[in-house]
């Protein structure tokens, strides 16, 4: 494999889509090396050999198309292929098209360094002499930047509709005219170049536009067109591209996870007969909007408990014509649709709209991610097409009539993209909703075809879900609701729970005082050589510092200053509050394992455990079925093979695009495993048939053995390990729970009827937790909570991120969230509830081992200043039970 494509697939982190792409125009330029004088002709016969399903170019130039499913980054494909061929083959000269404006626009920002989504972002020729980008806006005025030799790329950006547009009644487009800066037309001297290389983004829209037609006349050494549709709509059904070289369709995105799984949503029993079309648009809507109200309690809820940007969703509403727009922008509005919840949070997205209104319009639209937009529903009818990119589109109420089929391709394409890169593992993050109550069955038949590109999943809400309102309670410690803080960005779904939670100080002044102590205090958290634990707050020196820091920041208001008002005693309060840290927290260390000196690592040798993979060749084998008389026939097409001679490569360039693996280092261990594997396929697959299925299959394979390679991954460092406490203590962090409104936390002491779904239910009453309410996964888990709040000092059930414990299981680095953790008059616990079927279960073993080896440096440490030390504790649930008491379970539970 080329090593320009191994660096640039390594340094713009590709997705394999991306770099299949990539290995594939390599494999092309092998074939045909791009330049002015190769035999295109022959060429295209040799392409044709190896990639069947190009049949010609149909271009006036080679021109070559990469179908990929919308969300899998066709932009950062294109600032791949530009790398490769500028690294590889000294190619200066690019010429990039854009369908429309928008998009034209989004292509300007990605290509312009310290964006956020810039292309070359860790390519190293790049970086300080960066490609100089030309546009249709001021290509005229920068004649010396395209004169200019010694820039060493130059990329072309045009908006193609607006080159259609100066064509109309035979006119030349101004790019044909003669530029007075350049002395020459900008087209001719585009021309002239013998390097220029064309990508074309979103190519179905403009295959038989004028302006492309004009374009033709580039001659450009090569064309590279980006879709996510390979075929043209015309009045005798969809014509397929002749020039496709690699496909990878929205149902393999799907599967693979790098799009939102789409579904199609419906109510349980929905039955339309009886019901007016008015009516069943109305239920359509509004249970569109229910759901979209639990998502985005859903989304909030995920977003706290991670650490990640809090996503507003939006609901898209697919209108008839303008009229029916509108109709729906007003009903929305009035007060009686949702007691005028949406009148200010919804735009309308047609052609009614013109002037000042349609830059309202479009700004808003442009904005619809911002938190700080209101929009929360877009009602359109035609507007939305490509470009429009955005990743928080949750919920697609469709009121026009179409057909099932179409209702899937036309419904979900811009709102697959995933807010934050990738699947999270959690459902209402990672799903697009599609409300289709009186299509529903219609939508899942299409979708189950054996020609239909994607499989939905199929939504039944119960109509009680559906009238039930889903909020995020947010759960911080008692202490920072008793100081008086909030939930940071709090929208209207944010709730705090307070019930019976007394405020420490009553007036807002002394509050803001406590409150800025408090932040003085979790500065000194990442100082414990000034605070070694949190008993020290109290001591004498840092009480003082704390004194003077808040006197430093604190600002009388002008009442006080003028005598009017008594000020308050900020000593008196800062003292108080450093004792309420002391009372209402537990002592809990961030401890840090690194290695002395140089750290040695590798692989031990073993033997693969290959007994479980088992692959089928895929067949070559195309199956035509003639519509007009039903006759079938098959076509075998030619082996495709993109240059490994070797079987052996396929799994070794699978294996060197992991993180861990140096291919220099560890070269003849993996072609080891490597001949391992193809072995292995030997025993049952012909030599043809095994190199089809290594060629196909060879990502999943790598993943495969990979994880067993990390099982026998060692480290050794060259003076052993340190421990490093770079805090002291923490303060606890806030937890957040999906619940419904007005549905009050249930007494912990009383077992729910329904034990099977325990996540769902709140509790509270507690006594000693140091929060006001928890959530348990296990009846077990709510009687030792009972069992705590009886005999515990103090306890808590941490949140994600509190303790940044870390466990090694099949490759990956995980963090492991306890289940309790108690502070008792002499030792502080850590608890885990397992059940005893699964307490030798691999992943709680190296959860316990990674639980162990945290207390056994915590209890170093706190021993060392005079504190309790830790224990871990990993209970089967068995034996959990009221009449059980904390000092029978620690003892016969520890581990050590």
């Amino acid at each position: 494999m080329n090593r320009h494509v191994n660096a640039i697939a390594s340094r713009l982190s590709l997705r394999f889509p991306q770099r299949e792409s990539l290995e594939i125009l390599d494999r092309v330029c092998e074939i045909l090396p791009p330049k002015k004088d190769t035999d295109w002709e022959a060429g295209l016969a040799a392409i044709r050999e190896e990639f069947p399903t190009v049949t010609a170019f149909e271009r006036d130039f080679p021109s070559l198309c990469f179908a990929l499913a919308t969300g899998v980054g066709k932009t950062r494909l294109m600032g791949a292929f530009i790398t490769y061929l500028y690294s590889a083959h000294d190619i200066k000269n690019f010429f990039v098209l854009a369908p429309n404006l928008t998009i034209y626009n989004k292509l300007i920002t990605d290509f312009t360094p310290n964006t956020p989504k810039y292309v070359f972002k860790g390519i190293s020729e790049f970086a300080t002499n960066t490609p100089k980008i030309i546009t249709g806006d001021n290509y005229e005025m920068k004649a010396r930047t395209l004169l200019d030799p010694l820039i060493p790329c130059k990329i072309n950006i045009f908006n193609i509709s607006k080159i259609n547009s100066e064509v109309r009644g035979g006119k030349s487009p101004r790019i044909k005219r003669l530029s007075e800066y350049i002395g020459d037309s900008y087209f001719n001297f585009l021309a002239e170049l013998k390097d220029l290389v064309i990508l074309m983004d979103e190519s179905h829209r403009y295959r038989a536009s004028a302006g492309v037609r004009a374009i033709n006349e580039l001659k450009p050494l090569l064309g590279l067109e980006l879709t996510a549709t390979p075929f043209v709509e015309t009045s005798k059904g969809a014509v397929q591209f002749q020039n496709v070289v690699y496909d990878y369709p929205l149902g393999r995105a799907i599967e693979d996870g790098f799009v939102k799984e789409p579904a199609v949503v419906t109510r349980k029993d929905f039955n339309p007969v009886g019901m007016s079309a008015e009516a069943i648009e109305h239920l359509k809507l509004e249970d569109g909007i229910r759901l979209h109200e639990n998502i985005k309690a859903e989304l909030e809820t995920y977003a706290r408990e991670t650490g990640n940007p809090i996503v507003k969703p939006f609901l898209l509403v697919i209108a008839r014509d303008t009229t029916h727009a509108t109709q729906l922008l007003n009903l929305i509005q009035s007060e009686s649709f949702f007691e005028g919840r949406y009148k200010d949070k919804i735009i309308q997205v047609d052609s009614s709209k013109k002037g000042a209104k349609e830059d309202e319009m479009v700004e808003r639209l442009l904005k619809v991610e911002h938190r700080d937009e209101p929009t929360e529903i877009v009602v359109h009818v035609n507007m939305l097409k490509e470009g429009w990119d955005v990743t928080n589109l949750y919920t697609i109420v469709p009121l026009r009539a179409a057909n099932a089929r179409i209702l899937i391709e036309q419904s979900i394409g811009r709102g697959l993209r995933l807010p934050y890169g990738k699947r999270t593992g959690v459902t209402a993050v990672d799903r697009l909703n599609i409300i289709a109550h009186d299509k529903f069955q219609e939508i899942i038949d299409e979708a189950q075809r054996p020609e239909s590109p994607i499989r939905l999943q199929q939504v039944i809400l119960p109509s009680e879900t559906l009238q039930q309102k889903t909020v995020t309670l947010v759960s911080q410690s008692q202490l920072e609701t008793q100081l008086g803080f909030q939930p940071s960005q709090s929208s209207s779904i944010t709730h705090l729970e307070t019930e019976n939670i007394e405020p420490i100080f009553e007036s807002p002044e002394e509050q803001k005082i406590a409150q800025m102590t408090y932040q003085a205090i979790r500065k000194l958290e990442s100082q414990p050589a000034v605070v070694p634990t949190n008993s020290y707050l109290l001591s004498p020196e840092v009480q003082k510092k704390v004194k003077e820091a808040v006197a430093s920041e604190y600002q009388p208001e002008q009442l006080e200053l003028e005598g009017i008002l008594e000020p308050p005693n900020v000593n008196s309060i800062v003292t108080q509050t450093l004792e309420m840290v002391v009372q209402k927290t537990i002592n809990i260390p961030r401890i840090l394992v690194v290695p002395k000196g140089e750290v040695r690592s590798g692989f031990r040798a073993f033997t693969l455990q290959l007994d479980s993979l088992k692959y089928s060749a895929p067949s070559r084998e195309l199956w035509i079925q003639h519509l007009k008389t039903n006759q079938y026939e098959t076509v075998e097409l030619g082996q495709v093979d993109i240059g490994e001679k070797k079987l052996e490569n396929y799994v070794v360039n699978g294996l060197i695009d992991f993180d861990d693996i140096y291919y220099d280092e560890h070269a003849d261990f993996l072609y080891d495993l490597a001949e391992q594997v193809v072995s292995h396929f030997r025993t049952y697959l012909s030599e043809e048939d095994t190199g089809k299925v290594l060629q196909v299959y060879g990502g999943e394979i790598a993943s495969f053995v990979h994880a067993q390679m990390m099982d026998n991954f060692w480290e050794k460092p060259e003076n052993d390990y340190e421990v490093i406490v770079s805090r002291g203590f923490t303060t606890l962090k806030s937890s957040a729970y999906s619940v419904q409104e007005n549905d009050p936390p249930r007494n912990y002491q009383q077992s729910p009827d329904d034990k099977s779904n325990m996540a769902k239910y709140l509790f509270g009453g507690f006594s000693r937790c140091l929060y006001p309410v928890q959530k348990f996964q296990s009846d077990s888990e709510r009687i030792l909570s009972i069992i705590l709040d009886r005999e515990a000092i103090k306890w808590f059930k941490p949140a994600k991120g509190q303790f940044q414990i870390y466990y090694s299981l099949n490759g990956e680095h995980l963090e492991y969230q306890p289940d309790f953790v108690a502070e008792t008059e002499d030792i502080i616990y850590m608890l885990e509830c397992k059940m005893k079927s699964q307490i030798n279960a691999p992943e709680v073993i190296v959860k316990k081992q990674a639980a162990v080896k945290w207390c056994k440096h915590a209890s170093e440490y706190m021993q060392k200043y005079g504190d309790k030390p830790w224990v871990y504790v990993l209970i089967p649930h068995n034996f959990i039970a009221q009449n059980i008491t904390l000092k029978k379970l620690t003892k016969q539970f520890y581990c050590d």
